[in-house]
């Protein structure tokens, strides 16, 4: 199976399907791919959402990473992991949900706003964090993360990132970008969705001089 690692570093785009149907996710799995993204996530408060994981996982397999997001507690775990899920994605730090995505071989990408939480969630072994929302914050929040955190640990902003201003992020010590409704809302077509994410995909590969 393609690591996480491996499809962030590929495109640092992970796209957020919050409210997928199980019906309408392969199509839009099949957009996003052809547009360059490797890594999905389907929070779990969409519509049977462990369906829709199930499905992306069965489909993609080695060819893109697929998980979970808004994951609040250890049990959601074990089902994302049983769905095939890859990754474990939280709005907040919770040391036990990260601890335990990290025992059950998933990558915990826990939601972050503060230093202390920033190093809580590296002390129950997250390498990957969300800063979440980043909209409310800013690139230089990031630099001063950077300037403390272990150099392993990489940062996510999630929230606001657009292609006009993925450059700021980036310049600032940022390894990739959560985008939610920039690229999928509910009732968005398989077509919209491909277009928008090929235009992050686009911002990605210009800022990485490819």
């Amino acid at each position: 199976m393609m690591s996480f690692e491996d499809a962030a570093k590929a495109c640092g785009i992970v796209a957020i399907l919050r409210g997928v149907t199980p019906d309408e996710v392969a199509g839009l799995g099949d957009a996003l791919h052809d547009a360059g993204i490797r890594v999905v996530e389907v929070p779990l408060n969409s519509p049977d959402p462990f369906r829709s994981i199930a499905a992306l996982a069965a489909r993609f397999q080695s060819r893109m990473v697929v998980g979970a997001g808004t994951v609040l507690d250890v049990d959601s775990v074990d089902r994302v992991k049983s769905a095939g899920g890859q990754i474990s994605v939280s709005p907040d730090c919770n040391p036990r949900v990260i601890a335990h995505a990290a025992e059950r071989g998933l990558v915990p990408l826990p939601g972050v706003f503060t230093p202390t939480e920033a190093f809580a969630a590296v002390r129950a072994g997250a390498r990957h964090l969300k800063l979440f929302p980043a909209e409310a914050a800013n690139p230089r929040t990031v630099k001063a993360w950077k300037a403390v955190l272990p150099r392993d640990v990489n940062i996510y902003a999630v929230g606001g990132v657009t292609p006009a201003n993925m450059k700021d992020w980036a310049d600032a010590g940022c390894a990739g970008f959560g985008i939610g409704s920039n690229i999928y809302k509910p009732g968005m077509s398989a077509d919209d969705v491909g277009k928008a994410a090929r235009d992050f995909v686009a911002a990605w590969t210009k800022l990485r001089g490819n």
